[in-house]
């Protein structure tokens, strides 16, 4: 991590142009003031509620195999198996069943976890179920990647943000988990770097860098893929800028919004919904908002700090979305708690540590995920609009972290820039 934030912030490092909006090089140097931080996320397993498991049953003769899986991918299901045994794809049979989580896991080009049972089953001659314990998972997971995010802003002479620069030094993606789709992208790493540019915020001039860095870990798209790691470092970052020109961040955001009224409507209503100016004693409120594939999301979280132990207390988190028609608004709302939950675990306390190139965590005991009681109330509202239907089912999760980071700095004083927000972490940042 330490190399990936060196980098991140040397500007002789290379790196390559992932998104444009006017000249931010050229107009960095001219700026009156600027303003710089840096961020860091650390690797997260999935932590789907359903083991991995597959049922294969490859015919006598080895022409034609049936499966049983439940897959975020029915034509890779179906591809993988007819390579690995070199039949033609449609001798593959594949019955989709339901899942108990995938949140990406379940969604990779080589489909690991199905192969086993095909290629347990050609050799047995027999059907073959193959239910992965939760330590392979883990061990053998493939994680959201680790970044270290440098970020810069330039100012005019009226302190108008006029310049932007997020360089994103990232574990690869696209390349390890569906080389094939990361081919036919032109050799982007969507995966990996999607959320970085502060879309509908009036910046004029803006550049987003990747430092590509490959490790060798398994890596995947976790819930959120990078908007959760990217968001984090770039909504913390409007929030940093906001406090330090004495700004309330509500109001800075709602200005570098007033080209995009879709935008302003979420900002707007969350913060109703949370009456936002409320002094509350003890607590500390941060917003975040994001236009995550069209569809504008803002998010306020309540938080409390136990100083003694440098725990944080999610106390209410308000939710505003905007998603164009929605077909099913319960379904929305259900897929946004949904969402928020997940944010939270990453936000908060799940983190995969690699020692001597081994994964150091197991299973639940040692992996933590967010348990019932420690789930806020949600309040979501769905805002209805007659825009073209865009996405839910994760669009809330990149909302956490740093709506958290910002309430805590509200609250303390101090920020927090390095997710998950241990205990520990917190601890040392309180001093």
């Amino acid at each position: 991590m330490e190399r990936f934030v060196a980098d991140a912030k040397d500007p002789a490092r290379g790196a390559t142009e992932w998104s444009k909006v006017g000249d931010a090089r050229g107009e960095m140097p001219k700026a009156s003031s600027a303003f710089e931080a840096e961020y860091r996320c650390d690797y997260a397993y999935h932590a789907q509620m359903e083991p991995l498991n597959a049922i294969a049953s490859v015919s006598p003769s080895g022409d034609a195999v049936e499966i049983w899986a439940g897959t975020q991918s029915q034509s890779i299901a179906c591809e993988a198996p007819a390579k690995v045994l070199g039949i033609a794809r449609d001798k593959v049979k594949l019955h989709d069943m339901l899942m108990g989580g995938g949140f990406g896991r379940r969604g990779n080009r080589d489909v690991e976890f199905i192969i086993d049972a095909v290629l347990l089953s050609k050799e047995t001659g027999r059907p073959v179920k193959v239910m992965w314990t939760r330590e392979d998972d883990v061990h053998n997971g493939r994680f959201r990647p680790i970044s270290a995010h440098y970020l810069k802003a330039g100012f005019d002479p009226s302190g108008k943000l006029t310049a932007w620069h997020h360089r994103i030094a990232v574990d690869r993606v696209g390349p390890y988990m569906d080389p094939v789709r990361y081919q036919q992208s032109g050799g982007k790493d969507f995966i990996a770097m999607l959320g970085g540019e502060p879309r509908g915020y009036d910046v004029p001039h803006q550049l987003v860098e990747q430092l590509y860095r490959d490790t060798g870990v398994r890596t995947n798209p976790l819930r959120g893929i990078s908007f959760t790691a990217n968001k984090f470092a770039a909504e913390t970052f409007i929030d940093e800028i906001a406090v330090k020109r004495g700004v309330d961040p509500l109001k800075f955001r709602l200005e570098l919004l007033q080209k995009t009224p879709r935008a302003v409507a979420v900002v707007e209503r969350v913060a109703e919904m949370a009456n936002w100016g409320k002094a509350r004693e003890g607590r500390g409120l941060g917003i975040a908002f994001i236009d995550y594939s069209g569809s504008q999301v803002a998010g306020i979280a309540e938080v409390s700090v136990d100083r003694a132990s440098g725990q944080i207390k999610v106390h209410n988190f308000w939710c505003a979305i905007d998603c164009g028609v929605a077909v099913q608004p319960d379904n929305v709302v259900a897929q946004t708690e949904s969402s928020i939950v997940y944010g939270l675990g990453m936000s908060l306390i799940e983190r995969i540590t690699v020692k001597d190139g081994v994964v150091e965590q197991s299973n639940f005991y040692d992996y933590r995920v967010p348990r019932m009681n420690e789930v806020p109330p949600m309040h979501v509202e769905v805002i209805a609009t007659d825009n073209h239907p865009t996405g839910v089912g994760q669009m809330a999760t990149p909302l956490i972290a740093p709506a958290i980071s910002s309430a805590v700095m509200q609250l303390t004083g101090v920020r927090l820039r390095h997710t998950p927000f241990t205990p520990e972490r917190v601890k040392a940042a309180l001093g």
